[in-house]
């Protein structure tokens, strides 16, 4: 009898123990998928970002110069 208590007592400690690694084993790599995930969006809108901005500065540029182009023509 008390051998059975022993031997139930021994099989779910054992399960739980069995479950707590496999939950920490599962988790595990989670925060490196969120971290790559994280890493990839900012790149991209930094990419975005600096497409804007050149297309921006472009833009501004060719039109102080069409302006100073005009002050010199007296147009």
């Amino acid at each position: 009898m008390l051998g059975d208590l022993f031997l139930i007592g021994y099989v779910l400690g054992r399960s739980a123990a069995t479950r707590l690694v496999a939950r920490v084993r599962d988790d595990r790599g989670e925060g490196v998928i969120s971290t790559a995930i994280a890493v990839l969006i900012v790149a991209f809108l930094g990419a975005a970002l600096y497409l804007i901005f050149r297309q921006i500065l472009t833009s501004s540029g060719s039109k102080a110069s069409t302006t100073v182009d005009n002050i010199g023509t007296g147009g």
